[in-house]
């Protein structure tokens, strides 16, 4: 998994970071990627975490 990537479309839920807090975190209103690459053992959460995105702002680039 080479990236994550969060659309303007968050709406701040804070569910990614509850589900992935290795791979997203809450800057303000909205949740941001917290660097520019899944480490290894997040993959399954990160992934987890875009599928349970309510307005679905979360993308994936392998």
């Amino acid at each position: 998994m080479k990236a994550v990537v969060i659309k303007d479309l968050c709406t701040g839920c804070g569910l990614c970071v509850s589900t992935c807090p290795d791979v997203f975190e809450m800057v303000g209103d909205v949740a941001e990627v917290k660097g520019d690459v899944v480490p290894e053992a997040a993959e399954d959460t990160a992934k987890e975490a875009t599928q349970n995105c309510p307005v679905e702002a979360i993308t994936i680039e392998e």
